[in-house]
C-alpha cells in the first residue's frame, strides 16, 4: 500500500532531487558507500512506499512549502516514483560496487543517478519520468487492445 497523494506539488520533487545531487556528489568525492546505501533507501521508500512518508518530501513539506507561495500546480506521482526506482537500483549497483572492491562500478552507477538527479534539479527533466512516459506509451492496454 502507498504512503501519501496521487498528485503532488512539482517543486517537492525538484527540492529532493537537489538533495539527492548533493548526496551523490558526496558520494562521487569520497567513495564514501554508506552514504550512497542511505540513498538507495531514501530511493526505496519513494519508490515503494510513496511521497506521503519519504524522507525528502517530509523535508519539502515541513520546511520548505511553508515558505513557498501556494500553488495549484500538480503532476502525478506515478512517474516520479518509478524514477526514484530506477534511482534505487542504479543505487544498489553502486553500493555493491564500491563494497565488492569493484569501486568502477560503484563510481558509475553513482555518476549515472548523479546525472540523472541534477537533470532533474537544474532543469527539471526527469529523466526517470520520461523513461516512464515512454513505456507506458508504447505498452498495450486493455482500451487500446479492444480497438
Amino acid at each position: 500500500m502507498s504512503a501519501g497523494p496521487s498528485r503532488v506539488d512539482p517543486r517537492g520533487p525538484r527540492f529532493a532531487a537537489w538533495v539527492t545531487t548533493a548526496v551523490l556528489a558526496v558520494v562521487l568525492v569520497t567513495g564514501w558507500w554508506p552514504l550512497l546505501a542511505a540513498q538507495a533507501v531514501v530511493f526505496a521508500i519513494g519508490a515503494f512506499a510513496g511521497f506521503g512518508v519519504a524522507p525528502y518530501s517530509i523535508l519539502y513539506r515541513t520546511f520548505v512549502a511553508p515558505r513557498l507561495g501556494p500553488t495549484d500546480e500538480r503532476e502525478d506521482t506515478a512517474p516520479l516514483r518509478f524514477a526514484q526506482g530506477v534511482g534505487f537500483g542504479f543505487a544498489v549497483v553502486g553500493v555493491l560496487g564500491y563494497a565488492t572492491g569493484l569501486t568502477a562500478l560503484g563510481t558509475v552507477a553513482t555518476a549515472f543517478a548523479l546525472a540523472a538527479a541534477f537533470l532533474n534539479a537544474a532543469f527539471a527533466f526527469c529523466l526517470g519520468c520520461e523513461t516512464y512516459l515512454l513505456i507506458r506509451r508504447f505498452t498495450p492496454t486493455k482500451e487500446r487492445a479492444l480497438r
